[in-house]
């Protein structure tokens, strides 16, 4: 039986949009490093939306949790590990590693046996190891990001060979961090190909006794998640993910669309950025309404800067979808400003899997302001484009959109640096508010920062403040879901996709020539600033010779 479709590769026509310049080339297949094997399936998931909110799982404490037998114990029945040939990345090539596939997993024994099938070999997949440890218990091993040791925490992979009536449990034996939203009732996510086939139905949340707890001594430590789950079918083909995976393949896909939509296209330009170390195209999309752009102020959005925050590309699919819709609100943003779109930050890293790093071995978001463009060549090339666009018009706005592991909800993190008058300090607080009243039931005000770390200087955000975007913000969006407004419950890609368009909302009332909501949300912040520091609203106590730290404190 093969359940899953293969898909021919996407074409290789060169692609342009009506009276724009041509785009980059065609739309090629994601190139991938030489060490890493590919399997040949086009592996593609339907969207879909569940008919009422998926609630938090009671999580269960690391008291409670299950025993499991020590790996030693247990047959290795999947085993997939790129031969890394050194510590760094030297060549790409589509489709990875030439010549014929291994055979990582170990083959089954007749159909008396139920041994679970794993593959992970594709685009975004990230599972090193299996073994089994029970008839239907499994100890899991995720691939550290590549050319590095560590960062292990976004999952994504396949089981085949799948029986209906037992109780599997999986336990991943190697995550990185000490705490994890797995120990306040996020569950994993699981999608069934015979349930999207025959009844509609995409990813969605599953797992009872989920339990995130101290693993193995050693340095660093280790983190185990474990889950119990019952599948839906025999026989089914089944994923797992951290989170709804969006490849640059998917990407790519959107884009197309794009450029074959005469309406969509002629406001929408679509040009390479620069390309990454293993040669996939950045892509920057100009979005503005046609006609003079002089007057213009620009807007700058990027995402996925971190493959593993996959969260934030469905926000960024609702940012676009909603700013090149025919709405009213749409419209006019599209007449005011000029928005530069960054989409995916680090296509090699979503490409492999990877959870923070690209193929340079570290964290792109760490490396602005000293990046070197044959490095770092995303991180270098927006930076170098927003310093050409100030130059000559005002950034009204920087966004970078990323995915929060540890806390719930939706909130931003801003520029602060204590020097400012009080005015620009709470200016800064203005956007995020203005965001929180827009989307009460997600966006969690009270969890926004705007003290400006040492540690987090080399991040986008901290960068184009200091090159002179006055609101320069990241996006956190939780793994999980929201606590807010009588929710407890995880998100959907529907939840997700919202975001971007309440991020555009929010753009219109803080640019709103009426000053009225902005002066409410100037009191309003104010007045939060002063409860904070134990002063009465209208004391007399100022709170502009305070220092960020203590703000936050």
């Amino acid at each position: 039986q093969t359940p899953h479709q293969g898909r021919s590769a996407p074409s290789t026509q060169p692609w342009r949009s009506p009276g724009e310049p041509q785009a980059p080339g065609s739309l090629p297949a994601p190139r991938w490093p030489v060490e890493c094997e590919v399997i040949q399936e086009m592996i593609e998931h339907i969207e879909w939306v569940p008919p009422k909110p998926e609630p938090f799982c009671p999580p269960m404490g690391p008291e409670q949790a299950l025993y499991t037998l020590g790996e030693e114990q247990g047959t290795v029945v999947y085993h997939s590990s790129p031969a890394l040939q050194g510590s760094c990345f030297t060549r790409a090539r589509v489709g990875g590693a030439p010549g014929p596939l291994s055979s990582p997993a170990a083959p089954l024994e007749g159909p008396q046996d139920t041994t679970l099938l794993f593959e992970s070999r594709f685009e975004s997949g990230n599972l090193q190891k299996a073994i089994k440890v029970g008839p239907y218990e499994y100890v899991l091993m995720l691939r550290p990001d590549l050319y590095t040791a560590k960062h292990t925490q976004w999952f994504y992979f396949r089981v085949q060979n799948t029986r209906r009536e037992p109780l599997y449990r999986f336990t991943i034996a190697n995550m990185a961090k000490p705490k994890s939203l797995y120990g306040q009732g996020l569950q994993p996510l699981l999608y069934s190909q015979r349930d999207a086939q025959s009844r509609g139905i995409g990813w969605r949340r599953v797992g009872t006794d989920v339990c995130y707890y101290h693993g193995s001594a050693g340095e660093p430590p280790m983190f185990r998640l474990s889950w119990t789950v019952r599948f839906p079918h025999d026989g089914d083909t089944c994923f797992f993910a951290t989170c709804y995976p969006y490849t640059y393949s998917d990407l790519q896909r959107y884009l197309r669309a794009l450029a074959a939509d005469p309406a969509r296209s002629r406001y929408c330009t679509v040009q390479a950025l620069c390309r990454s170390l293993a040669g996939n195209t950045v892509y920057l999309l100009t979005i503005t309404s046609p006609g003079s752009t002089t007057s213009k102020r620009v807007v700058v959005v990027s995402a996925r800067v971190h493959p593993g925050e996959s969260g934030s590309s469905w926000a960024m699919r609702g940012f676009l979808d909603f700013l090149m819709s025919a709405h009213a609100d749409a419209q006019l943003l599209r007449r005011l400003f000029i928005f530069k779109v960054v989409p995916m930050l680090n296509p090699d890293g979503v490409v492999v899997g990877n959870s923070r790093c690209s193929l340079a071995g570290r964290d792109p978001n760490r490396a602005y302001g000293m990046a070197l463009p044959g490095s770092f060549p995303s991180v270098w090339h927006l930076q170098a484009m927003v310093q050409r666009v100030l130059a000559e018009q005002e950034v009204v706005l920087y966004c970078d959109f990323h995915g929060h592991s540890r806390k719930n909800n939706v909130f931003m993190y801003g520029c602060d640096a204590g020097g400012d008058s009080t005015g620009t300090r709470l200016r800064q607080r203005v956007f995020p508010l203005m965001l929180s009243k827009n989307a009460p039931d997600k966006f969690s005000f009270s969890s926004c920062k705007f003290q400006v770390q040492k540690s987090k200087k080399g991040t986008g955000r901290v960068s184009m403040w200091r090159l002179g975007v006055s609101h320069s913000y990241t996006l956190e969006v939780a793994f999980s879901g929201s606590t807010l407004g009588g929710r407890s419950s995880h998100f959907s890609v529907e939840d997700l996709k919202s975001l971007g368009h309440l991020l555009c909302d929010t753009l219109l009332d803080f640019c709103d020539p009426a000053p009225a909501k902005l002066q409410q949300c100037l009191v309003e912040a104010g007045a939060l600033l002063q409860q904070q520091m134990g002063r009465e609203p209208g004391s007399g106590g100022s709170w502009s010779d305070v220092s960020p730290s203590e703000l936050e404190s």
